[in-house]
């Protein structure tokens, strides 16, 4: 097993006198190929900053199949990787011969000194294994090239984090602090992933929900296939069902749709009948003696199941205006469920306040489905629901960008409010 890696202490001493840390990072979780170059500094009197060098990211061609082919992802991260991590290296800055540089070919072909990393992170998961151990390789050797530590990151705790990076990034043109303070919530929602998680520190993260069935993407996007027209999804260049229903969804923009969030518990629970005979049940509202529509758990297999019995063998009689308004039902019962977890825990958190330090101040969702517009636009509607227990006068904030501990793109936003919630997490 590799071990950490030290330079000599002198090395590390500098380091520290400096308080500044230079990473390239690898992401190769999925279909992604990313690798980026970051430098962060931590000034006396100044909010931390980050300035990022380098970043790209390949994605593996995977249209044919209509969803990630592991044996394609691999491929596809053994001939990126190698020219992406050179490009990172060339990247690098500048630094005049030292024991400490290392060497680089620039476009024009001679050898050029560059700083030698403080480190080498990369995703060690979650993520596919075969895919995971590409970038895993890569780094260890990196790191034993350059004997510098070798920085295994966790793939959620990564997304939770990207937006103390985005404020990072920011602080370099602008002061401010960065954001989102501890403790805050994080909403996690990808294609492998639903998670409600209690941040507290950056390195102290409990998780106060989780999917029990399938993840919100996976569930999306196996929706789309069902909902959306044959030519709609042979026309997509790429696998991202999950954006093409909300645009088939919602043609003129998520912001331009109407959309009221339910006032009481029962309005939510309650199935909405279409006019053409079908219905959408929220998630675990009807199971026996309704007990589990009020558990800290998320599950979206049973709303798979309901559009597909929408769906199967009426494929040809289906409506366009049916096949909308279905994806329009789909996505909400889906992101109204996601809502009323956020909710039911800051209710929790709620009756265990205590002291003002340890109040939750931002709820961040991050994760693909993050970048769904009208989930921003669900949350906003819960708002002033969500503010009679934590988050008054809040705004959301949007933004792609790189998780530079996992060096992959992703979305990320959050809820923000000014004065103190009456909230203490466990």
């Amino acid at each position: 097993m590799l071990k950490w890696l030290w330079r000599p202490c002198q090395s590390l001493i500098s380091v520290h006198q400096r308080r500044q840390l230079l990473t390239i990072a690898i992401e190769t979780s999925c279909d992604d190929t990313s690798v980026a170059v970051l430098e962060t500094s931590d000034k006396k009197n100044a909010s931390p900053a980050a300035k990022l060098h380098f970043h790209d990211k390949i994605t593996a061609d995977n249209a044919q199949y209509r969803g990630v082919h592991p044996i394609v992802a691999i491929e596809s991260h053994n001939t990126q990787l190698a020219p992406l991590v050179a490009r990172a290296i060339e990247a690098l800055p500048s630094s005049i011969n030292t024991p400490s540089s290392i060497s680089a070919h620039s476009d024009a072909g001679y050898r050029c000194g560059k700083k030698r990393p403080d480190f080498v992170s990369v995703t060690r998961g979650p993520g596919l294994l075969s895919c995971l151990s590409v970038g895993l390789n890569t780094a260890k050797g990196l790191a034993v090239a350059w004997q510098v530590p070798l920085v295994a990151v966790n793939h959620m705790q990564a997304h939770a984090l990207t937006p103390r990076l985005v404020s990072a990034l920011e602080a370099c043109s602008q002061s401010r602090e960065r954001e989102p303070q501890f403790p805050f919530l994080t909403l996690l929602v990808s294609g492998g992933h639903t998670m409600l998680v209690h941040s507290k520190t950056l390195t102290s993260h409990a998780i106060l929900a989780s999917t029990t069935d399938i993840a919100v993407g996976d569930f999306i996007d196996k929706a789309a296939r069902l909902i959306l027209p044959h030519e709609v999804v042979q026309s997509s260049a790429d696998i991202m069902y999950g954006r093409l229903l909300e645009r088939f969804a919602f043609p003129d923009g998520a912001d331009a749709h109407e959309y009221t969030a339910p006032d009481t518990r029962a309005e939510e629970m309650s199935r909405k009948l279409s006019k053409w005979g079908w219905a959408l049940a929220a998630p675990l509202a009807e199971t026996r003696s309704g007990s589990k529509s009020k558990a800290m758990e998320f599950s979206f297999s049973g709303a798979g199941s309901a559009v597909k019995r929408c769906c199967q063998g009426r494929e040809e009689v289906m409506t366009l205006d049916e096949r909308v308004n279905l994806a329009q039902e789909a996505l909400r019962v889906a992101f109204e469920h996601l809502a009323s977890r956020a909710i039911m825990a800051l209710e929790k958190l709620n009756k265990l306040s205590i002291a003002n330090a340890e109040k939750i101040h931002s709820l961040v969702v991050s994760g693909g489905v993050a970048s769904n517009h009208f989930l921003r636009k669900v949350y906003v509607n819960v708002e002033p629901i969500v503010s009679k227990h934590s988050f008054a006068n809040t705004k959301s904030e949007g933004s792609a960008h790189t998780s530079i501990f996992g060096a992959s793109p992703t979305s990320s936003w959050s809820f923000h409010h000014p004065r103190y919630a009456q909230i203490t997490p466990q």
